[in-house]
């Protein structure tokens, strides 16, 4: 039955090449749209290394301090992470690093001084981030309290700096006027990675400065993402940080400041959508915006393919009537027809598909882009792994299935209820 479908929809399509070819080109274009509207949202969510654990993630990039003299906006001091969300029970594990790399120079012997991307963490930030190891192991709980100087760095930065591709680790270079030791070698991040990215990380007990930069005791350089057992802890997670957040405002009480933290922390998709310390995203308003995007997107299309459907079918009028005259129902062809279409609209949603990955790996500076990007080199590095998920294929699929009873149930439905006699005769 299949096989004489497809025979039938080929058959078609080669008897009306302008009206097939217009069809195919409409449907792709608006599945190339949709998909890539998809595909600019899920690079923000989707869990790709080294944030390959984003459903389990919770996040505070920000914090607002209200003060006797109004309200302060910044990253949190580790003294205010340390009593609010470090010593939590209920996650798997809570990370504090500073958001914002700095860019600084480095140097190793023999090689020409430039600039790259730093990151200060603690030793926990290994555990919450999967970064995939080329070569060494990063440093551990007691390196870090210790206050060791050892980095990791990213492959690129260590061919850069060492002048080789091999095993690094061991070899030391100079920092911020410290000589540090490589630790380890990551695969390089992508900026898409926005809590993880950085082309070299050090413990934050090495720089004392960018610590002890502090002011109300509270407000900081810092951030923190907590990795929760399972995406169903976020309201204990919740409910444990309001409490303790609580507690530290009692014992900051008597200087008549209050640290808000506007529901914080936010869980990955709405920290993608956080763009103010002092306001709280909107994650409703924002899905509301991608309904609508999406019904535009998939209606009008929609509507100028149900025409092109409509008057392929008129052609076909006496085909439908001999076939119910013969006994088939109405139901029958209208399952036909609608098989028919969809066998058309995979195709040209396949053909869409691919033009929306190669647009995202030809335009991914002006695409895909973070609003606050810390690369200073390039664009954000993307891969497959990046742009095509599971969920991707599925959006895909879904997107078909609506844009192809959209386009041709009404048309089928108006070709199937005519007179058997009406149709043998070709008439409407």
């Amino acid at each position: 039955m299949m096989k004489t479908i497809f025979k039938q929809t080929y058959k078609q399509l080669k008897e009306q090449p302008i009206i097939s070819i217009v069809s195919i080109a409409g449907t792709a274009l608006s599945l190339f749209l949709i998909m890539l509207v998809v595909m600019i949202q899920q690079v923000k969510v989707a869990p790709f290394s080294p944030e390959s654990n984003r459903d389990r993630m919770l996040h505070v990039k920000f914090g607002s301090l209200s003060t006797k003299d109004g309200e302060t906006n910044s990253p949190l001091s580790l003294h205010a992470i340390d009593a609010i969300y470090k010593n939590m029970k209920t996650p798997e594990a809570v990370t504090a690093y500073t958001y914002f790399p700095t860019r600084e120079p480095l140097s190793a012997n023999g090689s020409k001084s430039f600039t790259a991307n730093v990151k200060l963490t603690d030793a926990a930030f290994w555990h919450v981030f999967d970064f995939k190891y080329i070569y060494g192991k990063p440093y551990n709980e007691a390196n870090f309290k210790a206050g060791i100087p050892l980095a990791v760095i990213s492959r690129s930065t260590a061919i850069k700096l060492f002048n080789t591709t091999g095993d690094v680790t061991g070899r030391t270079f100079r920092l911020k006027y410290i000589t540090y030791k490589v630790a380890a070698v990551v695969s390089d991040v992508s900026s898409l990675a926005t809590m993880s990215y950085s082309q070299i990380w050090i413990p934050y007990t090495t720089d004392q400065e960018t610590c002890n930069m502090v002011w109300y005791n509270a407000m900081g350089m810092f951030s923190t993402t907590i990795l929760m057992h399972s995406p169903k802890d976020e309201a204990k997670v919740h409910a444990e940080a309001l409490a303790n957040l609580n507690k530290y405002n009692l014992t900051i009480k008597d200087s008549g400041n209050k640290l808000v933290n506007r529901n914080r922390p936010y869980n990955t998709e709405k920290e993608s959508i956080n763009f103010a310390a002092n306001l709280e995203p909107d994650l409703s308003a924002e899905h509301r915006t991608e309904l609508i995007v999406f019904v535009i997107l998939l209606i009008v299309p929609a509507v100028n393919l149900s025409s092109m459907t409509h008057s392929r079918l008129r052609q076909r009028i006496s085909e439908i009537g001999i076939r119910r005259a013969f006994g088939c129902t109405r139901w029958s062809i209208l399952s036909q027809i609608i098989t028919e279409n969809m066998i058309v609209t995979l195709c040209a949603g396949a053909l869409g598909f691919i033009m929306s990955i190669a647009c995202g790996f030809i335009f991914t500076d002006s695409l895909l882009t973070p609003a606050y990007s810390f690369s200073y080199d390039n664009g954000p590095m993307v891969n497959i792994s990046i742009l095509i998920h599971i969920s991707t294929f599925f959006y895909a699929l879904a997107f078909c299935f609506v844009l192809n009873l959209l386009s041709t149930s009404i048309p089928a439905w108006q070709a199937c209820k005519n007179s058997i006699i009406n149709d043998l005769n070709g008439k409407r």
